[in-house]
């Protein structure tokens, strides 16, 4: 869509020259900026000149700046030990989009989109992404992806705070997951996420996203049993942060497929386990 408001498009060099004017933007992939009308907005800052380095691999994990594209993210080539990479590609595919769209969108943008359903949210939160912020003021701050939303489209970021990296760490890649998606179309958006890991150390961490209007992270010091992970979102509300309806699904409808998905995750994963155990004493 042709954004017939904008008059003036900047390519920064620095993070001074990024800061916005009034009336201006952050633009990187563009995919959600151009698909509606941006009323008020005159101007594009466009953050991929700053030239960040898509994926960097530290001695803590994984840094993905903001600028990444979903495309470079899943074809990252699997790195030893790094159990949890395969669900790069799954929280992809929960996107309602094409494999177009994963060349242009970018794993920042999709985050500070902040949709309910955002994948990049799914895949950070249940990885124990945190976010590196560059603050309008010229602070940088450092802050859990999973606790930056707010509501179904908002988030915590203050105008002219930029997304500057997102660090996966080294222990949670390690980590078994697994995963389940609904959508009430085969090509929809999804109307419910769940994911789930478990750590070396043998903590367990469940989350549920798209079905909730912010991530829904419970943790365990091990995997729980049935009731335990019944119990555990037993207090997750209608509304207010929790189960929504909108018109790609009915919070009651959320909530009960979301349940049935947290019990087969917890399975999935408690057989897992189960399976290593029986491994290791052979």
């Amino acid at each position: 869509m042709d954004i017939n408001t904008i008059a003036e498009f900047r390519r920064p060099g620095s993070r001074e020259e990024a800061v916005l004017r009034p009336g201006e933007t952050y633009l990187a992939g563009g995919t959600w900026l151009y698909s509606e009308p941006q009323p008020g907005v005159t101007g594009f800052v466009d953050v991929t000149a700053l030239g960040w380095p898509s994926l960097t691999i530290e001695a803590g994990g994984l840094r993905i700046a903001a600028t990444c594209t979903i495309a470079e993210l899943v074809a990252l080539p699997p790195q030893p030990g790094w159990t949890a990479q395969r669900l790069f590609f799954h929280c992809a595919t929960a996107l309602l989009a094409s494999h177009k769209v994963w060349n242009a969108a970018t794993v920042g943008g999709n985050v500070c989109r902040s949709f309910s359903a955002g994948a990049m949210v799914s895949l950070a939160a249940t990885l124990d992404g945190t976010a590196e912020i560059w603050a309008a003021d010229g602070t940088t701050s450092v802050a859990p992806v999973a606790e930056l939303m707010t509501g179904n489209g908002t988030n915590r970021l203050a105008r002219g705070d930029l997304l500057r990296s997102i660090l996966l760490p080294e222990y949670a890649l390690r980590a078994r997951t697994a995963y389940r998606k609904i959508a009430l179309a085969e090509l929809g958006r999804s109307g419910a996420v769940v994911t789930a890991r478990v750590d070396d150390d043998g903590a367990a961490t469940f989350v549920v996203t798209a079905a909730t209007e912010v991530p829904t992270v419970r943790r365990f010091a091990e995997i729980p049993d049935a009731a335990g992970i019944a119990d555990a979102f037993a207090d997750v509300p209608f509304g207010g942060g929790g189960w929504y309806t909108d018109p790609l699904g009915e919070a009651r409808w959320r909530r009960g497929v979301s349940l049935v998905f947290l019990e087969q995750v917890r399975a999935e994963l408690a057989g897992g386990a189960a399976r290593k155990a029986g491994g290791a004493g052979a």
